[in-house]
């Protein structure tokens, strides 16, 4: 009875253990590294011009903190280049 209890225990230890390691690798240890990915991220969309590849005419990604700028809609952008003017 007394070795269940044990098997039991290293069980459950080990499932603590394996989901510990796995939130270090997916969590962790990419919000201590941040500028390496970042610097990773400039490196291989170099090249890339965003706004040609944004679908439905949406704006690209911006920071959510910072304060919005009011600007004009793509489509509407898009119209006025076409009119040239």
């Amino acid at each position: 009875m007394n070795s269940y209890i044990t098997k039991g225990r290293v069980a459950v230890a080990s499932c603590v253990a394996l989901l510990g390691a796995a939130c270090y690798g997916v969590i962790v240890y990419p919000m201590k590294h941040a500028q390496e990915y970042m610097r990773i991220q400039d490196e291989v969309r170099q090249g890339i011009d965003r706004e040609q590849i944004q679908p439905g005419g949406m704006r690209i990604w911006s920071d959510p903190f910072k304060e919005r700028v009011k600007e004009e809609p793509l489509y509407l952008q898009k119209l006025r280049k076409e009119r040239g003017g």
